[in-house]
């Protein structure tokens, strides 16, 4: 069986070596390593095949009785095999491409876990990395080194200097002329007790709803934001974002928050547009938004 494990040596020589002794002699068979150095441990990734039968209480006594302090142990596929360096070249390209999937991409990338709060998983630590005024975070139970906060870090300067490009370039093109998609149409954004409607005609195309407040925090209210597809990509989503944090506001909330699919690319650069100081959360294959509303002007 292969297991995906943490575990941090103390920063002396021969230390990586007394462990290879150990899992040698356990018929344990390191395939692939990680160093990550800090200052006065380092912190090791292997990944192990195991005899048969094996579980985390096994790999422990054998990781800690190689005068290693265990870290995180956790079953994993080949996957775990391929090579970090060409992982991450991949991820870059990925987001030089699509910039709108870093949340996605950096949580694959660092192997995010299921949030607690979800009830699917026990998340211990946090890695915080900030595009524009967005927050993007990502969990899992293992602890982030020093050097992955600095690769996630260079990771969202990439997106950050991505977004930047594409604004300056919209703007220099922004006196060419030509149509504008669906006829260069806006629709009608009506507020009726706790939902936004964008409406073209007689068709809603565009509806956000502020729920009910949080059972263990009533000044967050939960916000539900839906645009037709035919629709998407003009602006909807973001002025609906805003108009629903502003009705929140009005009905007492401090915070919204909003869940998504892990793979919805809409969610980054709808939080950027509106000028909020939004926070993207990464967890297994959802993705959540909070949004402070407190300081916005509420919906007239």
């Amino acid at each position: 069986m292969l297991w995906r494990v943490r575990t941090t040596l103390p920063d002396r020589p021969g230390a990586l070596a007394v462990l290879a002794q150990h899992c040698g002699a356990a018929g344990v068979n390191i395939l692939g390593l990680q160093i990550f150095p800090d200052i006065e441990n380092v912190t090791d990734e292997l990944v192990l095949r195991t005899p048969d039968g094996w579980g985390t209480t096994e790999i422990a006594g054998l990781i800690e009785g190689s005068g290693a302090v265990f870290v995180n142990a956790a079953p994993c596929t080949e996957a775990a095999l391929s090579d970090q360096p060409t992982r991450y070249v991949q991820a870059a390209r990925t987001i030089l491409a699509q910039p709108a999937s870093f949340p996605e991409v950096i949580a694959q990338l660092f192997d995010a876990e299921a949030d607690p709060a979800t009830g699917a998983g026990i998340a211990q630590d946090v890695m915080e990395m900030t595009v524009g005024d967005v927050q993007v975070q990502v969990r899992r139970q293992a602890p982030f080194t020093p050097t992955e906060h600095a690769r996630g870090a260079a990771m969202a300067d990439l997106v950050s200097d991505v977004l930047q490009r594409s604004k300056e370039s919209a703007a220099i093109g922004s006196n060419t002329t030509g149509r504008r998609l669906g006829g260069g149409q806006t629709p009608d954004y009506v507020n009726e007790g706790d939902s936004v409607s964008a409406i073209m005609g007689d068709v809603v195309v565009g509806l956000a709803t502020v729920q009910p407040a949080l059972a263990d925090d009533p000044e967050v209210r939960p916000v539900i934001l839906r645009v037709d597809p035919t629709w998407q990509r003009r602006g909807i989503g973001t002025r609906l974002l805003v108009d629903a944090s502003r009705l929140a506001h009005r009905m007492g909330a401090a915070e919204i928050i909003l869940t998504t699919r892990s793979d919805n690319q809409a969610v980054l650069p709808m939080v950027l547009a509106a000028g909020m100081r939004g926070r993207i959360r990464m967890a297994a294959d959802v993705l959540t938004v909070r949004v402070p509303v407190r300081d916005l002007k509420p919906l007239g």
